[in-house]
């Protein structure tokens, strides 16, 4: 929800290169290269929202504009302030829109920065019955109408976006939209916080987030950073739990910290944030865009994605996901080759993006003008480092599926295992899980997530032979491939485990291993795909968590996410699992108790992990692979 995202507002700023895309790059002449600044005048409104309350916009009016000249306005609403932006900002992140001609508008959502009222995060649809009943898609149709009635020099249509918090939203104006929307881009949307984006991940908490954002955005009207020259390992181990940590920052009264708190489990408080249930239409063409390396709403695109996909009769919905994390396709520098980590596109592909998919959405719904040609889902396929197109996601075409199976001698193949001998149990790897000594989830030290210093924004690229040499980590591998192999859509985990104790934990990562014989940097690098966290005490259900039963083998599935990547000819695959990835993730005690959050010291024991791998616990990953 933060960092990245708060360096302001956040344009969408990907593309996808004219040769790729088959449309000139300039749009029919509507469109330049940006090169040269575009000046605008900036000024400013209160909007009256219909319970009286007013939200403060900032406006940006193009100053060469043909006199009697009609201009679409383009809205972002922030809670990360929009007095901040100028028009330079536009020229930079946006340099084609700004060339072509529109009205920016920024506004700050109520109870942030200039904006009136109260500021409630990520507040929940409600009923619309009288004049005070309000949300974030009210305030939206509120702003729409004012402005299409007060800005001069208006078209009288609309569209919004906007980048995590932003895309939220952005996705929460497409729902009853003011019959001025006529597109929106929602980008790496925060659409379930429990479920899946900034807050939980499967009922797993993601403490380091949790805590520094809500700080954030609850401690103050403005986005403050919180700032630690400590170690967050060291520190949130000391603090035993979250509890002990947000009363040692005295934030443990704020609304969110408390919710954390109080309500650990999927309950309605968390339910009623959720956005994909309210997305039964696609009531506006709508372009998705997210990252294959998001850290922190890599699930919200894919989401809201498959939650719209069946309603789009009208064929109005677009997605595309790339080699980002998160924001990093912002257009601002986004003409670099996109390059982090050992993930090297060989090309610009924020450039990409912008000029041959957001630029043309807008223009073509917003000024009625060609070279939108994007069919429905542009991929970028790493590895490979080619853009490719597809009819839905995930592909459902040029796919067959297979199975990565976790076998005896931590190998990897796509072979269903044999049976174990009488005497064999069928498990295939077993640790000890400590909660006193986690596995980091990045290299330490690990900063306060948007401290000036920290490495949070490319974590989920980072090397992880720092993981793979503990003993706590059981790393199945497949030998050198002799051929390309591509995974294409979906990555399902489904594994069979026993604990001794009655919680715990489960990681799995999808890795791409390098060849040693790879040049420096690269040689030997591990490469992390796709990875994602299950708590064990929601396998039953995500409302009414249940203790495990010590020694019983349980089957766990869940989603490690969508990847478009091929692993190429000399490296190796490799699937990891773990069961602690702090201090992102708070720790299990591993041993149940009513609320994690508040476990004491005592409840934190070391336990006895074992994976199974045979015909009748056949741990595995589900996978598609292309043809």
């Amino acid at each position: 929800m933060g960092g990245i995202r708060r360096l302001r507002w956040f344009s969408f700023s990907l593309a996808i290169v004219a040769e790729l895309f088959l449309v000139p790059a300039n749009l029919s002449g509507a469109v330049t290269d940006g090169a040269a600044a575009h000046p605008y005048t900036r000024s400013e409104a209160m909007v009256p929202m219909r319970d009286g309350v007013r939200l403060h916009c900032v406006i940006f009016r193009p100053e060469k504009a043909a006199p009697g000249e009609l201009l679409p306005i383009l809205l972002n609403r922030t809670p990360y302030g929009a007095a901040q932006t100028d028009a330079q900002d536009i020229n930079d992140e946006m340099p084609e829109l700004a060339a072509s001609g529109y009205l920016f508008v920024f506004e700050d959502v109520r109870g942030r920065y200039g904006s009136g009222g109260a500021f409630v995060m990520n507040r929940p649809l409600v009923a619309h019955d009288t004049p005070h009943d309000i949300d974030e898609s009210t305030d939206a149709y509120d702003t729409v109408d004012w402005l299409v009635k007060n800005l001069g020099g208006n078209n009288g249509r609309v569209g919004i976006y906007g980048i995590s918090y932003d895309g939220f939203l952005a996705a929460m104006a497409g729902i009853d939209p003011h019959p001025a929307v006529k597109a929106i881009s929602p980008q790496a949307p925060m659409t379930d916080v429990w479920l899946g984006d900034d807050f939980f991940h499967n009922g797993a908490f993601r403490e380091t987030y949790g805590f520094d954002y809500v700080q954030q955005m609850e401690g103050q009207k403005t986005d403050v950073r919180v700032e630690s020259r400590q170690d967050t390992y060291d520190f949130f181990l000391a603090h035993i739990n979250f509890a002990g940590a947000a009363a040692a920052a005295k934030m443990d009264k704020l609304p969110t910290a408390r919710a954390f708190i109080t309500q650990p489990a999927y309950t309605p408080f968390w339910q009623a944030m959720a956005v994909e249930p309210h997305l039964t239409r696609v009531a506006v063409p709508t372009l998705l865009i997210g990252g294959y390396w998001d850290q922190e709403d890599m699930w919200g695109t894919q989401a809201e994605y498959a939650a719209l996909a069946p309603h789009d009769s009208s064929h109005q919905l677009f997605l595309v996901l790339g080699p980002w994390y998160h924001g990093s396709w912002l257009g601002n520098g986004s003409a670099i080759r996109t390059r982090w980590g050992t993930l090297d596109a060989g090309r610009a592909t924020g450039d990409d993006l912008r000029r041959n998919v957001e630029a043309p959405f807008f223009e073509k719904y917003l000024k009625d003008r060609p070279g939108f040609t994007l069919a429905s889902v542009a991929s970028f396929r790493t590895g490979a480092n080619q853009w490719e197109f597809y009819g839905a996601w995930p592909p459902s075409t040029g796919v067959t599926p297979a199975t990565l199976y976790l076998e005896p001698g931590k190998r990897l193949s796509f072979d269903l295992p044999p049976s174990p001998k009488p005497q064999d149990s069928g498990a295939v790897a077993s640790y000890v899980s400590d909660p006193d000594d986690p596995i980091p989830y990045r290299h330490r030290p690990i900063q306060s997530t948007y401290a000036r210093d920290s490495q949070w924004y490319t974590w989920l690229a980072e090397d992880q032979r720092f993981a793979t040499t503990r003993n706590d980590v059981a790393a199945f591998t497949m030998p050198r491939l002799d051929h390309d192999v591509t995974v294409s859509g979906d990555v399902m985990a489904d594994i069979f485990a026993s604990t001794t104790g009655s919680d715990a934990d489960w990681v799995v990562k999808l890795i791409d291993v390098y060849p040693d014989s790879a040049p420096a940097p690269d040689s030997g690098y591990q490469l992390m795909v796709a990875s994602e966290i299950f708590r064990g005490r929601y396998r039953q259900s995500f409302e009414r968590p249940s203790p495990i039963r010590p020694g019983e083998i349980d089957e766990y599935k869940w989603s490690l996410h969508g990847v478009d990547h091929t692993f190429l000819k000399g490296h190796a695959i490799m699937v990891e699992v773990q069961s602690t990835w702090f201090p992102l993730y708070d720790r299990n005690p591993q041993t149940f108790v009513p609320d994690i959050m508040t476990a004491p010291k005592d409840a934190y024991k070391p336990e006895t992990m074992t994976i199974y791998g045979s015909p009748e616990y056949p741990s595995h990953l589900d996978v598609d692979l292309a043809k």
